[in-house]
């Protein structure tokens, strides 16, 4: 293995001027959609007030776009592998970005609600084709590096997308939409860039169009024991991360004393953990094992979660390192997670597949945030009662997450003959 500390950019300038542009852009697009998603729990300090809702409420809003993206994915999972990767993606993306443009124009909790859904509905396909996309063009042996790559769009939401927004929600007075109109323009840029880079990618399609065949990626899920239960997998571990998440806000910020001015600082410390990570990981476990890089990432993330819901009041300095550390080893077991996901079904079926796989993504999330509304309690103060009692669930699930892993992957970790990006002409 390298020892040099970030081989993965050593790599992508390796890479011809094509290669590295699709990852660019593909990363571009997982920033989009997952700043999209993300921003809705930091303003939960700015639309708790603004529309009277509860921390109930506010957890619906939250799992609206997910619920939404779950319907979605199941209903079209059947279809996306039927046309060319590029067509379908820039149709959802299109969809994607009317939702997010109307979110930032929203007056009411109805229509924020609608509009959360629409953005839903679309976005929750994206991670699906981005990561079949990647599939369809990276061998397995060299597909570490290009998910950690684009993966490194979460690390970048935290670090620019989510800090910037806030400060853009504050700037302007407190006005929330701000975010969404700012995604909706990033997005709307690269609307061309898609048309011009995106290759198109056909050989997977199936011949086979009649109506027997609509619902053939979900049946041969359901028949597959090792795709169903990777589905499973990718859910528990979606539902173990984000169940601790929606309300750090308000339990650092009235549970601890930390102010708004300082809590984006946690994003942004945090965020630049994780885009180290993603880098770094990826590339070792392409060498390691991805398996290997998992186990030492989710069992070690187990006590941070423990750290977290049960913090004592320290220097906010010492918050910061904390948070770091929890974002490196959840960072870790999201890039090796995918990857080894990814190898478990044939290229005919991947672009089904991975759309199902999004959407038990989005499940998992949907179901982190409804239980974690319904455990919380919100006293009087603000204060956020009961939030340990999350985060002794998300180490069961956590755990769980790790033995289906195990029994799935633990001999995957087997080197293939390297290939190279698909030829685009």
């Amino acid at each position: 293995m390298k020892s040099d500390f970030f081989p993965t950019f050593g790599q992508l300038l390796s890479m011809s001027r094509k290669e590295r542009s699709l990852i660019f852009l593909l990363a571009a697009l997982n920033f989009t959609h997952i700043l999209d998603f993300m921003i809705m729990m930091p303003l939960s300090n700015y639309l708790m007030p603004y529309f009277s809702i509860s921390p109930h409420q506010f957890s619906l809003l939250v799992g609206a776009y997910s619920l939404s993206a779950v319907f979605s994915g199941i209903l079209l999972s059947s279809m996306v592998d039927k046309h060319d990767r590029k067509k379908v993606l820039l149709i959802v993306y299109v969809g994607f970005l009317l939702g997010t443009l109307a979110c930032g124009f929203a007056n009411s909790y109805k229509l924020l609600m609608a509009a959360r859904l629409t953005a839903g509905f679309f976005g929750g396909i994206i991670g699906g084709q981005v990561f079949s996309i990647i599939s369809d063009t990276f061998s397995y042996e060299r597909r570490g590096m290009a998910v950690g790559s684009v993966m490194a769009a979460f690390a970048m939401a935290s670090i620019v997308g989510v800090p910037v927004a806030l400060y853009l929600t504050n700037l302007f007075h407190y006005n929330w939409h701000v975010p969404f109109l700012m995604v909706g323009g990033l997005a709307t840029l690269l609307i061309p860039v898609m048309i011009m880079i995106l290759p198109s990618l056909k050989d997977h399609i199936n011949d086979n169009d009649d109506a027997k065949y609509r619902f053939q990626a979900l049946i041969k899920v359901i028949q597959n024991p090792s795709q169903g239960m990777a589905l499973i997998f990718t859910m528990l571990m979606m539902m173990g991360h984000f169940l601790i998440i929606p309300f750090i806000n308000p339990y650092m910020e009235f549970n601890k004393g930390y102010t708004k001015g300082q809590i984006p600082m946690v994003y942004l410390v945090g965020g630049i953990a994780s885009l180290l990570s993603a880098i770094y990981l990826g590339r070792v476990s392409d060498n390691l094992g991805k398996f290997k890089v998992f186990t030492v990432s989710v069992l070690s993330s187990l006590i941070m979660v423990i750290g977290i819901t049960n913090m004592p009041v320290l220097p906010f300095s010492l918050v910061l390192v904390f948070f770091a550390i929890w974002f490196i080893f959840a960072t870790g077991r999201g890039v090796t997670a995918q990857a080894m996901v990814t190898n478990v079904v044939e290229k005919e079926q991947q672009g089904s597949f991975m759309v199902l796989n999004s959407s038990m993504q989005h499940a998992g999330t949907f179901l982190a945030s409804i239980i974690s509304g319904y455990i919380v309690i919100e006293t009087k103060t603000g204060r956020i009662e009961r939030y340990e009692w999350v985060g002794y669930l998300s180490i069961v699930v956590l755990l769980g997450c790790f033995l289906l892993g195990r029994y799935l992957f633990r001999h995957m970790d087997k080197k293939e003959p390297e290939g190279v990006i698909a030829s685009q002409e």
